[in-house]
């Protein structure tokens, strides 16, 4: 009888563990994602020359990021040529460890100069897309060339239209 109501609590934390790794990014150690920007684009930044999904492209996006956007329908309103990362870091207002935060770009990383960071290096992140990120120092998960895209989306779960929403990759979005 023990070894049964032992193996029911092991099941169970298993199951609130496997619980917790589920949640969407923008609920993910109780930080609020900043689901809408201002439109108003990090320095440097250099629009993308041949994006497979221009500015003004009908898009559906597929990727969970946030609650309600895999699946949702949109539109592109930036593509721009960058590097794109995927980082870990802690917030600097003393929240949960935020572990492979996708997407940062180079242009939102402090100092970046002409350095071009990359996997396993130390960065100072600039973009303020949760809570407790500005400011904040990440280690960098992973690092690619390419094209980053800012969309306008409308939510599968029923919340309101996002406009500007950053980041989303080329793999992340179809054409509709």
């Amino acid at each position: 009888m023990k070894m049964t109501a032992a193996i029911r609590a092991a099941f169970l934390a298993a199951i609130v563990l496997l619980a917790g790794c589920s949640q969407p990014a923008d609920e993910a150690g109780g930080h609020a994602m900043n689901h809408s920007s201002t439109g108003k684009l990090p320095d440097g930044l250099t629009e993308a020359k041949d994006a497979a999904y221009p500015v003004g492209t009908k898009i559906t996006v597929h990727s969970d990021h946030m609650a309600g956007m895999d699946g949702a329908e949109g539109t592109v309103t930036g593509a721009y040529d960058t590097v794109i990362y995927s980082v870990s870091y802690t917030p600097t207002d003393g929240g949960e460890p935020v572990v492979g935060h996708k997407w940062v770009i180079r242009e939102e990383l402090e100092d970046a100069g002409d350095q071009t960071p990359g996997q396993g290096d130390t960065v100072t992140i600039e973009a303020d897309h949760m809570e407790g990120m500005k400011g904040a120092k990440a280690t960098i998960d992973t690092a690619s060339e390419g094209v980053i895209y800012q969309v306008d989306y409308v939510p599968t779960d029923g919340g309101e239209p996002v406009k500007n929403h950053r980041w989303v990759t080329e793999d992340e979005l179809s054409a509709n």
